[in-house]
């Protein structure tokens, strides 16, 4: 059974957004349920710092073992922060999807954007949980 936590928000494509201490910065990655499904993540190619990304756009890929995704960024806005520990080790992304596997933390165009993604109770419809 994949681990949806209540505090955070989904997307259909499978990433989840953590609102951050910051106002207007959130958190992105992938959810349980998605790594779940990738398998072994052997590789995670992701933007630079400064690069901006609309709604829906892919901002990187994700390579494991089965299969090559595209990430999609659940909302528009600018890059501020890698998780540049995934190039040294992508399999934390399997471990600790939530934690240590984060992708990227965006600076949001519009905040309220945030509030039209999936609630915890509607991924859990959304993947069968």
């Amino acid at each position: 059974m994949a681990n949806v936590p209540d505090n955070l928000l989904y997307t259909a494509d499978h990433e989840y957004v953590k609102r951050g201490a910051a106002p207007g910065i959130v958190t992105i990655g992938v959810t349980d349920y998605a790594q779940g499904e990738l398998g072994d993540v052997v590789f995670v190619n992701l933007p630079k710092p400064g690069e901006k990304f609309s709604a829906h756009q892919a901002f990187g890929t994700i390579e494991a073992v089965k299969a090559v995704s595209d990430l999609f960024s659940p909302v528009a806005g600018e890059v501020v922060e890698v998780n540049a520990a995934l190039d040294a080790d992508p399999a934390v992304v399997n471990r600790s999807p939530y934690e240590e596997g984060w992708m990227i933390r965006l600076k949001v165009d519009n905040p309220a954007d945030v509030d039209a993604l999936l609630t915890p109770a509607a991924y859990r419809t959304q993947i069968g949980a």
